[in-house]
């Protein structure tokens, strides 16, 4: 939860966006002078929205609850109060990002918060032209239509970074369900690897391996490729990589599923796989590490 002005997800402050969005004090003092008539009409703006609303599809979706429904409504008859008084300060920027992560957090789109702004400034307008205020009409319709504005951006910001933060932690959960460095007996580590290798996931892999080896003091890691889809060159680069880390650490890597096409494919790109042990399946490459270590299998 956003409770500090320095921790502020929008890149601007307050008289920054003021100037970004060319609001000026006699913009502020026409929304302020107009919104002590339109505050006065903010029920029945309420009311108007909603009755476009519930004709559109996130109306069923995120509203059916009555008592969800009016808590919606109170929070949306505050947020029109704030933007009626016009105080554009860094409490105000927080309020609008907080709008933004809870759109993001139940899934309403930005397609459907852009439509909504819309219509909502359109009331406004309407109520505005219709209004007795003094001012000049023009330009109280410009200064709101630049302030909804400003807290459109606000507002999208704050849904990006809370979408961009979630998709990171969904990336991070699928690369460590991608690298599963298990410990299947003392000192022997295993990581079977599936599908396509590339320089990120190749040093995933890495970091993993070697983290499980610092943890637990492995001697002996069999790393399965016989579900990785193509190995070429910068492929079989990243396996002798993550081989000469290990042996760093101490531990040997051993490469299982080595199949007669990866094998042929590795001696026509003339790569040198000296250095590295192979097994043609699994089982051979649990029976060395098991052997290497002393232990035994005997059929009862």
């Amino acid at each position: 939860m956003i409770s500090k002005h320095s921790d502020t997800i929008c890149n601007y402050k307050s008289q920054e966006l003021l100037e970004l969005f060319q609001i000026s004090s006699e913009d502020i003092e026409l929304i302020q002078a107009a919104g002590k008539d339109l505050a006065d009409h903010l029920d029945d703006f309420i009311a108007d929205f909603y009755v476009w609303l519930e004709k559109s599809q996130e109306f069923t979706i995120f509203f059916s609850d009555k008592q969800l429904l009016q808590q919606v409504k109170n929070m949306q008859r505050r947020y029109w109060q704030e933007f009626l008084l016009a105080k554009i300060d860094e409490d105000y920027v927080l309020s609008r990002e907080k709008i933004g992560l809870t759109h993001a957090r139940i899934g309403l789109s930005l397609s459907a918060y852009f439509v909504a702004v819309d219509h909502s400034l359109f009331l406004w307008i309407k109520r505005i032209l219709a209004s007795k205020c003094k001012q000049d009409l023009d330009a109280v319709c410009r200064a709101f239509t630049k302030m909804v504005h400003l807290d459109t951006m606000i507002v999208v910001e704050a849904f990006s970074f809370m979408t961009n933060k979630t998709i990171s932690k969904q990336s991070q959960a699928l690369m460590e369900m991608s690298t599963p460095v298990t410990e299947i007996w003392d000192d022997i580590l295993m990581l079977p690897l599936v599908g396509i290798i590339d320089s990120k996931r190749s040093q995933d892999v890495m970091n993993s391996i070697l983290s499980k080896i610092a943890q637990t003091q492995a001697r002996i890691c069999i790393l399965d490729i016989s579900g990785v889809a193509v190995v070429d060159t910068a492929v079989a680069n990243h396996l002798i990589k993550i081989s000469k880390a290990t042996r760093l650490m101490g531990c040997e890597c051993t490469f299982s599923g080595i199949s007669p096409a990866i094998a042929q494919t590795i001696v026509e790109l003339g790569i040198d796989v000296g250095s590295i042990r192979t097994n043609s399946n699994l089982k051979d490459a649990l029976n060395h590490a098991l052997t290497s270590q002393g232990i035994g299998i005997v059929k009862s």
